[in-house]
């Protein structure tokens, strides 16, 4: 699932777009690009995410970076997927 977008669907921040940037057990970390950067992802349960792009957007291999990862989600944004 790394690299993959994904919606906060339980928590304060229910709703917030995010990319998956590690997997751990029953845990992904996702990152924002904002406040959720890539040294300081956000721990969510997998069953707290919902994966809204199959596709995947980023790959591992060539790491992540903040600014990659804002675009990428409003890139999304724009296509009319969420408002945001």
């Amino acid at each position: 699932m790394v690299g993959i977008l994904a919606m906060s669907k339980a928590g304060h921040d229910k709703g917030t777009i995010y990319v998956i940037i590690r997997e751990e057990g029953e845990y992904v970390y996702v990152a924002d690009g904002r406040i959720r950067t890539v040294n300081r992802p956000k721990k969510k349960n997998n069953k707290h995410v919902q994966i809204i792009k199959q596709k995947r957007i980023t790959e591992p291999e060539s790491g992540f970076d903040d600014l990659k990862i804002r675009k990428i989600i409003k890139e999304y944004q724009e296509e009319g997927n969420v408002k945001g």
